[in-house]
């Protein structure tokens, strides 16, 4: 190996060490208060960083909190995904993604929210932002995909569903009026309301 390149990993590496540092600081922050109550500051120095170094990685708080929740949503994604492969019924297959997403965003209500708002309104430049949005846009696949099991369903039509069932779920967590809801309640109300456009 040229020596050239030896520093570059080691720079790759630190880098790497120091986003997870700021993965983690931000994470234990946000779960134990909820995003509005943490500063940058208090993050910088949990991951034993500067503040400026901080914002070499994610240039807002809205960003930190897209960095750690995205990895959390991804996860439930997989888990939802794995669950609609054994269900042959197509709306409980459907529920069968959505749960897990839904638990995941009501680990912590105010941060679930948060996350739902900076999808909408953060920087579509900022690659934590793009993260999430990749994300949503897999989850309409996977319920687009489910949908295809029905040969009434073709494939323009599943995107099309999926693309309202996706907003479904995101009115639902988010709505002001859903805050005290428990996840079981949330998932109930899209099942009403995911049940009405499905063929039958």
């Amino acid at each position: 190996m040229p020596l050239s390149s030896q520093p570059v990993g080691r720079r790759e590496r630190n880098k790497q060490q120091k986003l997870d540092r700021i993965t983690a600081a931000a994470q234990a922050l946000f779960a134990e208060r909820g995003v509005d109550e943490v500063t940058t500051q208090e993050i910088a120095d949990k991951a034993d960083i500067g503040a400026g170094t901080l914002f070499l990685y994610a240039k807002t708080k809205g960003e930190l909190l897209l960095l750690v929740q995205n990895s959390t949503y991804a996860d439930a994604l997989a888990q939802g995904r794995s669950a609609a492969k054994h269900i042959p019924d197509l709306l409980d297959a459907v529920l069968a993604i959505v749960r897990p997403v839904v638990e995941c965003n009501r680990k912590q209500v105010d941060n679930g929210r948060t996350y739902l708002r900076e999808i909408v309104f953060g920087d579509p430049q900022e690659p934590h932002h793009r993260d999430a949005l990749a994300l949503t846009v897999q989850t309409e696949k996977a319920i687009a995909d489910v949908l295809q099991r029905d040969e009434r369903i073709n494939s323009g039509d599943a995107a099309t569903l999926a693309h309202i069932v996706s907003a479904i779920m995101f009115v639902s967590m988010a709505a002001t009026l859903n805050i005290a809801n428990p996840p079981d309640e949330i998932v109930k109300e899209i099942r009403d309301q995911v049940r009405v456009l499905l063929p039958r």
